[in-house]
């Protein structure tokens, strides 16, 4: 039999209703984010795996039409017109006509002609280069009259040389030399030259303005046969003479821009066969271009010779005035 304590505790249990369980927000928000994270990398993996079969797809094919053309000849490449290149100066002969005149009437006539050509070749490896010269001059004195008609020559003189250098480096060159001459004021018949030397190139610059600087020295021995022949005032024979020793050449040129240079030459030989002879060359140019082909050339000659010919003096001197052209 139960005591009416027990039954009540027993009825209030059953009619006391069971706690209710609330949702827990948190955790069902994160889950949520999750499975939205998780959707959105899986359509991106679906969409890289499309295009990667649309790839292999494409290949595929592209392999397919080169199985299918295997055996059929290649197409000719396109043919390219060949460009045109500027042309460039390289490798040809700079050459440098000049010509003076002086001719004067009246109570004496005079005429005298002058003439250079030069022309030079560069190459990689070898230096050419060529000259000749001539001058010409007669004068009648004022007291010979018209009937007499005499006539005294005062210039009578032509100079050829060629040179060729080999480069050894930029700045060093073994060189040969041979010419021939001719000055019969000075009773000079024929003089044959030869030379062998080392040309040095200290400096050759080019500065913005067009203008440059250059320095050439050669060092080199010369041997020389000279025939004589007195042809003024009376023509006779002279004994012929010989010279050969070391040379010291000099070459400057110094250009204040592209229209004015000045230019120095120097040569110097002592010989050392058949006595003590010396003689030395200077020549000073100044050239002034007018255009750019025509110059005017100011040439100031000095040539000094210990033993000359017989009756001639050891000194000559010449001023000239030309016109050059170049090519």
């Amino acid at each position: 039999m139960l005591h009416a304590p027990s039954l009540l505790s027993a009825f209030l249990l059953f009619q006391t209703p069971a706690p209710t369980q609330e949702p827990k927000s948190d955790e069902a928000s994160a889950s949520a984010e999750r499975a939205a994270s998780a959707a959105e990398r899986a359509a991106v993996a679906a969409e890289r795996a499309a295009e990667a079969n649309a790839r292999m797809a494409e290949a595929i094919e592209r392999l397919a039409q080169g199985i299918a053309r295997t055996g059929e000849p290649a197409p000719e490449p396109e043919k390219k017109e060949p460009e045109k290149k500027e042309a460039v100066k390289k490798d040809v002969w700079d050459v440098t006509v000049g010509m003076g005149l002086i001719f004067i009437t009246g109570n004496a006539s005079t005429i005298t002609f002058n003439g250079l050509v030069t022309a030079e070749r560069k190459t990689e490896d070898w230096i050419y280069a060529v000259k000749a010269s001539g001058i010409y001059g007669e004068s009648r004195p004022p007291e010979l009259t018209d009937v007499q008609q005499a006539s005294q020559v005062v210039a009578l003189n032509a100079a050829l040389q060629l040179r060729g250098d080999r480069r050894f480096t930029e700045k060093v060159s073994g060189y040969l030399l041979g010419g021939a001459d001719t000055d019969h004021v000075r009773s000079v018949e024929v003089r044959g030259l030869g030379e062998a030397g080392v040309g040095i190139i200290w400096f050759d610059e080019k500065r913005s303005n067009g203008g440059d600087s250059y320095l050439r020295t050669d060092l080199a021995f010369r041997y020389a046969r000279e025939t004589r022949f007195q042809y003024y005032p009376t023509r006779m024979d002279l004994p012929d003479v010989s010279f050969g020793g070391p040379r010291f050449g000099a070459a400057f040129r110094y250009s204040l821009n592209k229209d004015i240079a000045f230019v120095e030459e120097v040569s110097v030989l002592p010989s050392l066969i058949e006595g003590s002879r010396l003689l030395i060359t200077n020549q000073t140019q100044l050239n002034v271009k007018l255009t750019k082909a025509l110059a005017i050339n100011t040439t100031f000659l000095l040539q000094y010779d210990s033993e000359p010919a017989e009756g001639k003096v050891p000194t000559d001197s010449s001023l000239a005035v030309s016109l050059a052209v170049s090519f």
